[in-house]
């Protein structure tokens, strides 16, 4: 325990400095409160996993003319002509949580994130200042002329992660936020009473504690802490890669254990996707997500064996992504390889492109194998039964089309062409780790409770230590807008709390 709260220098402090946490302290000093920003990372390194996103938000609204209101503000009259962006409505939205998540998300928590997200979008770019854009690169397909738009996520912020977190600290610093920068959790203070009145944390000068009324948790995961990653996910997952940042290491998640915090979500599952092989083990903050291999939707994904293991067209990518790369961990060596032929290598994202890439070229399916150590004749089997499973039907990659292949298991649902047009093209993939599900519950008002489902005083979290949202799979673009919904309703909270504390 320690000292009175009468003697916080501060009335909000949060720790982290990505997207949840600087929406938190923008929404707290919006408020009126005395906001102190704590980030582990040095200048260098801070914006935990937000820098290593896309920036991609899934968020309610009506189409096109809707988003132009206040949303793509800038987005041209000959640009608007150029693209479809079919509405997500609330219904939808929730529809698509509810089955990726085997239909164990927490309605209460999955209602906030939905319906406040259209407004949450609009705050983040008049008060955060973020600017937004169509993902033309990476969610549409040009069909007939037109980028088509799919799978629920087609809005990013302009840099992708990188300048959503730019805009933020920029936004922060412009209302006067402050920042401590390599100055990490090590525990929560609490007094006599059990209200959380500070943190004490280890910086540069070493152990400090700093006095506040209420603390927001917005500080990530335990996705990079390998002891965690094996107690909770399992054996083996000490060796998968790290897509973002190194200092995710679930400080937030241990702390607020320590003080009585309700542990909650999917301990068990994270969001785990395919990641070139010749990746670093955490992310790299020149090539950011471009490591990451999503086209396979149009492609085959085989292991070293040269089977296949996964419906490569169960939905679209967005639906899928996330969980596939837990697939790729079952395999031998951890390892899988995509396969294109010439009819679809055109249209592969241009991650595909980065010179940091590990894959071959061939002009037979046995010499592609013999050139990415794949078991040759396992995968000329593979490729001539897949080829002949494939069914009639029109090819649309911009939509669920029905193209599938019949005899085989596992199936491909969608988008089903033969693979049989030379060169082909083999990329290698692992898994590498997002964020994890499991962590902390909270209530309504976003305050932490604890295991008798009471709120701990002066304590809120957001972001990807939230447990209760995601369980085995993930709707691509929600996390960034639960970590932008629950930090603005966490900062306000705790700013009200600190300011009626007098």
């Amino acid at each position: 325990m320690a000292g009175d709260a009468t003697a916080a220098a501060y009335d909000v402090i949060v720790v982290g400095a990505g997207n949840a946490a600087l929406c938190a302290a923008l929404s707290a000093q919006e408020q009126g409160a005395r906001v102190l920003v704590l980030e582990k990372a040095s200048v260098e390194e801070r914006g935990g996993n937000s820098t290593f996103t896309a920036g991609g938000f899934r968020f309610v609204h009506d189409g096109l003319d809707d988003l132009r209101r206040d949303v793509l503000v800038d987005l041209s009259e000959a640009e608007a002509k150029q693209i479809y962006i079919p509405p997500q409505s609330v219904d939808r939205y929730m529809e698509d949580l509810i089955r990726v998540t085997e239909g164990l998300t927490t309605e209460e928590l999955a209602n906030i994130l939905i319906r406040r997200s259209r407004e949450t979008i609009v705050w983040m770019r008049t008060r955060g200042g973020v600017r937004f854009i169509p993902m033309f690169g990476r969610q549409s397909y040009v069909v007939n002329g037109i980028h088509h738009f799919y799978g629920g996520v087609n809005i990013e912020a302009v840099g992708g992660g990188w300048g959503l977190v730019d805009f933020l600290i920029k936004a922060a610093e412009r209302h006067g936020i402050e920042i401590r920068y390599e100055t990490g959790l090590r525990k929560l203070l609490q007094d006599r009473k059990g209200r959380v009145i500070g943190v004490q944390v280890f910086g540069p000068e070493g152990y400090e504690d700093i006095y506040a009324k209420a603390v927001v948790l917005a500080c990530g995961g335990f996705e990079s802490n390998p002891e965690m990653r094996v107690r909770y996910l399992g054996p083996g997952w000490e060796l998968c890669r790290v897509r973002g940042t190194r200092h995710n290491t679930g400080d937030g998640i241990r702390a607020a254990l320590e003080v009585g915090a309700q542990p909650y979500g999917g301990w068990s599952t994270c969001h785990a996707v395919q990641w070139d092989i010749s990746a670093p083990p955490y992310g790299d903050r020149q090539v950011l997500d471009n490591f990451q291999k999503h086209s396979y939707p149009i492609g085959i994904i085989v292991n070293l064996n040269g089977e296949r293991f996964v419906d490569e067209g169960a939905d679209y990518r967005n639906h899928t992504y996330a969980k596939y790369g837990r697939e790729v961990m079952k395999q031998p060596q951890r390892t899988a390889v995509q396969i294109f032929d010439a009819k679809t290598i055109g249209m592969v994202r241009d991650e595909y492109r980065i010179k940091q890439v590990t894959k071959a070229t061939a002009n037979t399916i046995e010499e592609l194998a013999r050139a990415l150590d794949i078991n040759p004749e396992g995968l000329v089997r593979t490729v001539r039964e897949f080829n002949a499973a494939c069914q009639p039907g029109d090819y649309n990659p911009a939509i669920l089309d029905g193209k599938c292949t019949k005899g085989i298991t596992p199936p491909k649902s969608n988008w089903a062409l033969p693979i049989d047009e030379p060169p082909f093209t083999g990329f290698v993939v692992t898994c590498g780790i997002t964020f994890t599900f499991g962590g902390l519950r909270i209530n309504t008002q976003g305050e932490v409770q604890d295991v008798t489902d009471r709120s701990i005083p002066g304590l809120y979290a957001a972001g990807e230590l939230v447990g209760g949202i995601f369980y085995q799979n993930y709707l691509g673009g929600a996390g960034l807008m639960s970590g932008a919904v629950f930090g603005r309703l966490s900062g306000a909270s705790a700013a009200r709390y600190a300011l009626s504390a007098g």
